[in-house]
C-alpha cells in the first residue's frame, strides 16, 4: 500500500467554496473520512469485522488509504484548523476510549502530532486535560508505532514554550510516565522509538530539574504498567539509570544522533548531587557507566586513523561523554567506586588509554584551531558565516575545557608505575605530553607540576625535555 498517497482536490476544484483555506482539498470529503471515522468506532449495526466485543482490530484498506491521505493533509495549517474547528481531537478521543486496531489509534496519533505542530492549536490540545491524560496513556501501549508517533506528539509539544510547563506538570502528577518510558528505554529494540523517547526525556529534564530529581530518586515502589492485553502487571523497579544507558546501548550503533541524545541525559543527571549518586552508587559502583563511556572515548569516537576534522562533528557527544566520566572521577563519595578507580586493573585497563585518548581530543582540536586560522586568512567570510564559526568555536572551547578538567584531574593521580606503564603503552611521549602541558597551563599548573614530579622518577630525559619546552616550569622546580 502506498503510504503516503496524495491527498483528494477534485471536489475543492469542481465545486466553488469547497476548497479548505487556500489550498486544493476538499471540505467535504474531510467531512466524509471523520464521519466515516466515527461510525468506525460507533457502528449502527454489528460489523462482522469486529472483534468479539464488538470493535473492529483492523482497518479496511479503503479507510486506512483516506485516514492516511487526513494524516498527510493534517501538515497543512489549514487543514489543521479545519479539522480543530469539526472537533477532529475529539472524535480521536473516542477512536483512544474505543478502538482496539493499533493502526488506526497510530494514524489518528500521527495527525494530532501534525496538527500540534501549529502553536494555537498546540495550546488547545494542551489545555484540554481529558486529551492530555489519555495522551499520556499512550506511552503504556504496547503498539511501538503508536508510541513513537506519541513521542513525537510529547515532543512537539514540550518544544512549545506557551505550554511546555502545562506539560511538564502533567506528567510530574502522572507516576506512569515514569514506569512506561523506562519500560520502553530498557526493553524495546526499536531504535527510531528509543531515539524519540530519549528526545522526550532530554527535554524533560532539561526543562525541570524538579521532574528529573523525583526521576532519579523513583523506582523505590512497585507500580503498575503496559502490558500486551492493557490489563495491569507488576513492572520491574526501575532505577532511570540502567534504564538511560541500556536505550544507549541499543542506539550507539545505528544512530549516532541518538547516543549524543542519550548521553546529553547523562550530562544532565550530574548537574546534581543525586544524579552522581544515583551513577555511581549503583549495585556495581559504576562500573557499567564507566565502561560504557570508556569503551565508547576509548574504541568508537575520535580514533588514531580518524581525520582531525572528526572532531568537529562529534564535539557535542563528546562534551557529554567527558562531562559524566569527569564528575564520575571526582565523586570521592562511594568508597567501592573510590576503589574502584585506585586499583591497578583500573589503571590498566582503563586509566592510561583513557588519557591517551584526552590528549588525542586535545590535539585533534589543535589541527581544526589551525585549519580554521589558515581559512580565516584565506578569505573573508560573510556575517552569517562569523555567526556559525563562532558558534561552533563555542562548542569546541566546551569540550576543551570539559577534556582538560578530566586530564587535569587524572594526571594528578598518576603514580611512577602507571607512568611507567603509560610510557610503555605509548600513552605518553613527548609529543602527547607537550600536547597536554600546551592545554593545561597556565590554569592546571599544580596538577602539571605534579605530574612532572612522578614523570621525573619515571623518565627523567623526558621531564628535563618538557621543562626545557615550558620554562615556567622550571622556575618552580
Amino acid at each position: 500500500m502506498d503510504r503516503n498517497p496524495s491527498p483528494p482536490c477534485s471536489d475543492a476544484e469542481e465545486e466553488e467554496g469547497d476548497a479548505v483555506g487556500n489550498t486544493v482539498y476538499s471540505k467535504h470529503w474531510l467531512f466524509s473520512v471523520l464521519t466515516r471515522l466515527i461510525e468506525v468506532i460507533a457502528p449502527a449495526e454489528p460489523d462482522p469485522a469486529a472483534s468479539p466485543e464488538g470493535v473492529r482490530t483492523e482497518l479496511d484498506e479503503e479507510m486506512e488509504n483516506d485516514i492516511c491521505k487526513v494524516w498527510d493533509m493534517s501538515m497543512d495549517e489549514d487543514v489543521a484548523l479545519f479539522l480543530q474547528e469539526f472537533n477532529a481531537p475529539d472524535i480521536f478521543m473516542g477512536v483512544f476510549a474505543k478502538s482496539k486496531c493499533p493502526r488506526l489509534t497510530e494514524i489518528c496519533v500521527g495527525i494530532l502530532g501534525n496538527m500540534a505542530c501549529f502553536q494555537d492549536i498546540c495550546m488547545s490540545i494542551s489545555k484540554d486535560e481529558n486529551l492530555g491524560q489519555v495522551l499520556l496513556q499512550r506511552l503504556c501501549d504496547s503498539d511501538s508505532p503508536t508510541l513513537l508517533e506519541t513521542s513525537r506528539l510529547l515532543l512537539t509539544c514540550l518544544s512549545q514554550p506557551e505550554v511546555a510547563n502545562v506539560w511538564v506538570e502533567r506528567i510530574r502528577e502522572n507516576p506512569s510516565v515514569y514506569d512506561c518510558v523506562c519500560f520502553i528505554m530498557s526493553s524495546s529494540t526499536n531504535v527510531e522509538l528509543l531515539v524519540k523517547v530519549g528526545e522526550v526525556v532530554d527535554k524533560l529534564f532539561d526543562l525541570d530539574e524538579e521532574l528529573m530529581l523525583n526521576w532519579i530518586k523513583n523506582g523505590t515502589c512497585r507500580s503498575v504498567g503496559p502490558s500486551v492485553d492493557d490489563s495491569p502487571e507488576e513492572l520491574p523497579d526501575f532505577k532511570i539509570v540502567p534504564c538511560i544507558l541500556e536505550a544507549a546501548k541499543q542506539v550507539r550503533s545505528d544512530n549516532p544522533e541518538g547516543l549524543d541524545v542519550y548521553m546529553h541525559i547523562l550530562q544532565l543527571l550530574t548537574t546534581v548531587d543525586e544524579g552522581i549518586q544515583a551513577i555511581v552508587q549503583a549495585p556495581d559502583g559504576g562500573k557499567e557507566t564507566w565502561s560504557l563511556l570508556y569503551d565508547l572515548v576509548c574504541q568508537e569516537l575520535c580514533q588514531p586513523d580518524d581525520p582531525p576534522i572528526i572532531v568537529q562533528e562529534q564535539k557535542t557527544v563528546l562534551a557529554s561523554i567527558l562531562s559524566v566520566l569527569s564528575a564520575m572521577f571526582a565523586s570521592q563519595t562511594e568508597q567501592e567506586y573510590t576503589r574502584m578507580r585506585k586499583s591497578k586493573l583500573f589503571f590498566y585497563l582503563f586509566y592510561m588509554p583513557l588519557i591517551g585518548s584526552l590528549i588525542r581530543i586535545l590535539q585533534y582540536m589543535e589541527g581544526c584551531g589551525k585549519r580554521a586560522a589558515d581559512n580565516s586568512k584565506e578569505s573573508k567570510q560573510e556575517e552569517t558565516g562569523r555567526t556559525d564559526v563562532n558558534e561552533e568555536d563555542f562548542h569546541l572551547k566546551i569540550l576543551k575545557d570539559i577534556c582538560c578538567e578530566l586530564l587535569s584531574n587524572m594526571l594528578q593521580e598518576l603514580t611512577k608505575e602507571n607512568t611507567l606503564e603509560g610510557l610503555h603503552q605509548g600513552h605518553l611521549n613527548e609529543q602527547t605530553c607537550s600536547c597536554a602541558f600546551q592545554n593545561l597551563l597556565p590554569l592546571y599548573f599544580a596538577s602539571v607540576e605534579s605530574f612532572l614530579e612522578v614523570l621525573r622518577e619515571a623518565d627523567q630525559t623526558l621531564a628535563d625535555n618538557l621543562e626545557k619546552r615550558f620554562p615556567s616550569l622550571k622556575v618552580h622546580t
